[in-house]
């Protein structure tokens, strides 16, 4: 890759691609100006000449008003103009929000797994897939009683088109074996199957067109006990404001087609990576969900 400081003049058209696939990659999403620059600084107003504002004054100054003529009146200085303040839209844009609903309709007429997998491939519905190496469908086993729904996949889970097989994955299978589960015995997916450009947090217009697909995968698998891992999961499938430290640990719902299924919030393994003292409350979650799968019958 060719020096920072190089024009693009200067570039050639393979040096150029290479520079722009690295600004992929690392989610750069605006070009910028090559000097900082203070936009919130005021312009200063305007001066006159010294010398034709000073000699009107002390004329002014200097005479009594004459009858019959009104004094001058002293001019009031405007106010400086204040910085323009960026409006956020209340909802999302309007052919977003028409991908969200040509994702439900594709969505609802799918009927295996095999078929949602498919449909989501050919989807181009959201931007995410063109910067994106791989679809991140599922892992583990459809059949498991377990499915645990994670974020959005990272660079590893990118690369290899799986949910949770880099350094967060790699503390998730060893939190499933301390209760006597693998990746055999649970169903993985997440509720983005594509990566956001340098694992920024996915949009609200990209959480609503993936949602029908993340719902789908749920109603068609056969899971009976939900694992939500991390906020933006949690907080999106039991459709709640509330942020994982309070979740986490407590039992909710979530409604797939028919079914009712338990639904269990936990850390996601990335941020137990960055704060290692609270895998004691992880434990505690994971003992609940064991106790939980215990006192299930089993399956027919």
């Amino acid at each position: 890759m060719p020096p920072s400081g190089s024009s693009p003049e200067s570039l050639t058209p393979e040096e150029a691609a290479a520079r722009l696939a690295f600004m992929v990659e690392a989610g750069v999403t605006e070009a910028m100006a090559e000097e900082a620059q203070n936009r919130y600084q005021l312009s200063p107003a305007p001066q006159a000449p010294a010398a034709a504002v000073a000699a009107p004054r002390r004329e002014v100054l200097s005479e009594a008003p004459r009858e019959g003529r009104r004094a001058p009146i002293a001019r009031m200085e405007e106010p400086a103009p204040q910085p323009m303040r960026m409006q956020t839209p209340s909802t999302i844009p309007l052919e977003e929000k028409q991908a969200a609903l040509s994702a439900r309709s594709i969505a609802a007429d799918c009927r295996t797994l095999d078929e949602l997998r498919e449909a989501m491939a050919n989807f181009e519905g959201c931007s995410l897939r063109y910067t994106a190496k791989n679809l991140v469908f599922a892992d583990g086993n459809p059949n498991a009683r377990v499915m645990l729904v994670g974020e959005a996949p990272g660079r590893d889970e990118d690369l290899q088109g799986k949910p949770f097989v880099g350094p967060s994955g790699q503390l998730l299978d060893r939190m499933l074996a301390s209760i006597g589960l693998d990746r055999t015995s649970v169903y993985i997916a997440n509720t983005l199957p594509w990566r956001p450009p340098g694992n920024r947090t996915p949009t609200p217009a990209e959480q609503a067109i993936c949602m029908p697909f993340i719902e789908k995968q749920i109603e068609l698998s056969s899971a009976e006990v939900l694992v939500l891992v991390g906020g933006v999961s949690a907080k999106q499938l039991l459709a709640t404001d509330t942020g994982i430290m309070k979740l986490r640990g407590r039992w909710g719902t979530y409604r797939a087609g028919g079914r009712e299924l338990p639904a269990l919030p936990i850390f996601h393994p990335a941020y137990l990576l960055r704060q290692p003292a609270q895998k004691r409350l992880a434990w505690r979650d994971l003992l609940a969900l064991k106790t939980h799968l215990d006192k299930m019958p089993p399956r027919n």
